[in-house]
């Protein structure tokens, strides 16, 4: 008699992945019934290790589309299931419990899932649709920032018994995302290309505007983000996630103009919507700092504090937190926030130059120092030397002496 079909089908997409692809496979080993693993041109030997580590690898030549890539490596599914990740995103184990209860059910096409984006500046989390019921009529679209969202929305209009849900629980960490990584690869002008393919056919899209206007905004091109982004609120888009981006995105651009009122009107509008309260972080982080740059310090450290209500978690809230303390006079408390978003993030360089200046305030100069110093280090480290120079000079200048090592 022959084997039942496997219940859950895991499919990756890959080109030279073999620094990340071994973490990635072994957060699924044991949870998936089978591996599937799709390569589109590697040379360091990524296909190799994938076969190592148990799974079925297929070859596919890029064609400058992840959709199409992806809908590849969902032909060769035999599960009732399929899970979707990149070789830069692993499964958390905590997860895994709530994965298998979510698998028994019935009367669900698809599940969205949030994924921590670690190392990220502002907003630490994101809404990804990668559980999702193995039927010919499930595939992915769009050629960057590929999703299921359209097919989902017509077999639902089809077969309305059906549902989709959004597990609140954190199910992915993605470390693809930071600064470094974008710049190593050259994303930022790769993302542009295909998604401006996307846009010509489809130049009303929402999404395609939110992506687009945003990776603009991102790339310091504010004139054709805004009209992007503009464009697509005008549209009045009804998905609230989309919504939420248009407005998150838009509130930065405006920032980065100085129209700090034009600002806050988006974040508050992006606040209001009807989203998971963890995708809200970062317009909680950001407009806590327009705020305090207004010198409205009470309502930066309530925003902060309705932050880290979210997430206790989330260091730049300690961080912008002991900044609005810093601002009342209250640098006992101040001090201990920046202590505990260092606690979290070991390496955030501005805690420990803000934690200085608190300490030196308080008289408390040794302490101050040594914090001082391993500002400057780690200001270096990532890259900042010329505000590692210019904390050393500013120091200098208060005769302050730093301890050597």
């Amino acid at each position: 008699m022959a084997d039942p079909s496997p219940l859950l089908s895991f499919c990756a997409i890959v080109k030279n992945e073999v620094q990340q692809l071994a973490g990635c496979l072994e957060s699924v080993r044991g949870v998936a019934d089978e591996l599937i693993v799709l390569d589109t041109g590697s040379t360091d030997g990524t296909p190799e290790l994938a076969a190592q580590l148990g799974a079925q690898v297929f070859h596919f030549p890029w064609c400058d589309d992840f959709a199409i890539a992806r809908n590849q490596s969902l032909s060769y599914a035999k599960g009732q299931w399929v899970l979707v990740l990149d070789a830069d995103e692993t499964l958390l184990p905590e997860f895994v419990p709530t994965l298998r209860t979510l698998l028994a059910q019935t009367d669900y096409l698809a599940f969205n899932l949030v994924r921590q984006e670690v190392g990220a500046s502002q907003s630490p989390y994101s809404l990804v649709s990668r559980l999702f019921r193995n039927r010919p009529d499930v595939c992915f679209s769009r050629p960057y920032h590929a999703m299921i969202d359209d097919s989902v929305a017509e077999v639902l209009a089809r077969q309305p018994q059906l549902k989709v849900a959004t597990v609140p629980q954190v199910a992915i960490a993605h470390t693809g995302y930071s600064r470094a990584n974008l710049q190593a690869r050259d994303k930022l002008n790769f993302a542009a290309r295909l998604m401006e393919s996307y846009r010509a056919k489809h130049p009303q899209d929402p999404y395609v505007c939110s992506k687009l206007g945003a990776l603009y905004v991102e790339a310091g091109d504010l004139e054709r983000g805004i009209d992007l982004l503009d464009r697509a609120l005008a549209g009045q888009p009804d998905n609230p996630q989309i919504q939420f981006e248009l407005h998150y995105h838009r509130a930065i651009a405006a920032s980065q103009q100085g129209d700090w009122a034009g600002a806050a009107h988006h974040y508050q509008q992006a606040l209001a919507l009807p989203v998971l309260e963890p995708l809200k972080l970062g317009a909680y982080l950001n407009l806590s700092s327009l705020l305090h740059k207004q010198g409205n310090f009470q309502g930066a450290i309530g925003l902060c504090e309705k932050a880290l209500a979210v997430d206790p978690q989330f260091a730049n809230a300690y961080y912008n937190l002991g900044l609005a303390l810093k601002a009342t006079g209250k640098l006992v408390e101040a001090s201990r926030a920046y202590q505990r978003a260092i606690e979290l993030e070991p390496e955030h360089a501005n805690a420990y130059q803000n934690l200085g200046v608190v300490l030196m305030h308080r008289g408390q100069l040794a302490q101050a120092a040594q914090v001082f110093s391993r500002a400057i280090e780690l200001h270096q480290a990532q890259n900042r030397p010329q505000a590692a120079e210019q904390l050393r000079q500013g120091l200098q200048g208060l005769g302050m002496q730093l301890p050597t090592h």
